[in-house]
């Protein structure tokens, strides 16, 4: 049966969405996790929380402890991941407030640990298709029963942060394909596939990053909004997704 980590926003973290909930603070052998992990169920799934950003958000995306996460998800027994992340768009037709199940992404981080494997022997992870399939197909068919506009594909470009990209960057990005922008895709991705978890993202548009000149350039009081608008979407869709997952 799947066991389901959770990555995200505190929100979903909420004790009146898991049932019978325990919190815990775990360790790793690359120290501790963002936040104590919430374990429970939801719809009788076995799942398990954690905050990507810490509990109060006081993580920037560089500091993230990534690996830590990851292991301890996999520690938990976690088959499959969920993680909910904001992002910019690239691309006029996603629009703020659409879901982006991305199925593919470009890393321009700089700082970053990408890999479980730089010690004592090296490991060439395969990562032509790194967001699961069925994860993503369950995902946005629970988006369409529930009418919430989406796209079943698109290239998320993960940059370092904690700035937004330059216009000239923005245009960059997007003469490369890519679709959305956000800090926090990789290496979270890569690492669930280095321990063999299914990974899938539940990226929502928060603004037109700043390629887009009819619009105020992004700034983090408008992501923050946007976030808070949709978050009930979010929950909704994960809970729902994970509903069917027994």
């Amino acid at each position: 049966m799947a066991k389901i980590g959770i990555i995200g926003g505190s929100g979903l973290g909420d004790p009146k969405l898991i049932e019978n909930p325990k919190e815990t603070e775990v360790s790793t052998p690359y120290g501790k996790p963002s936040s104590h992990l919430v374990t429970g169920k939801i719809h009788g799934v076995d799942v398990v929380f954690i905050a990507r950003h810490g509990k109060q958000h006081t993580i920037m995306p560089t500091n993230v402890n990534f690996r830590a996460n990851i292991h301890a998800l996999k520690d938990q027994g976690c088959t499959h991941i969920i993680a909910a992340t904001a992002c910019g768009s690239l691309r006029e037709e996603i629009k703020p407030g659409d879901f982006v199940f991305v199925d593919q992404f470009i890393d321009m981080t700089k700082h970053r640990h990408l890999t479980f494997h730089d010690k004592d022997k090296v490991i060439h992870t395969p990562m032509a298709d790194p967001f699961d399939m069925d994860l993503r197909t369950r995902l946005w068919s629970t988006a369409d029963e529930l009418g919430l506009p989406n796209h079943k594909k698109g290239t998320a470009i993960t940059i370092e942060g904690p700035r937004f990209s330059t216009r000239a960057e923005s245009h960059m990005f997007r003469s490369w394909g890519a679709d959305i922008i956000n800090m926090t895709t990789v290496p979270e991705v890569i690492l669930a596939n280095e321990l063999g978890l299914k990974y899938a993202a539940v990226a929502m548009s928060t603004d037109y990053d700043c390629w887009k000149t009819d619009e105020e350039p992004v700034n983090y009081d408008t992501v923050l909004a946007r976030m808070k608008e949709n978050a009930e979407n979010v929950k909704k869709l994960i809970i729902e997704t994970i509903g069917k997952m027994k």
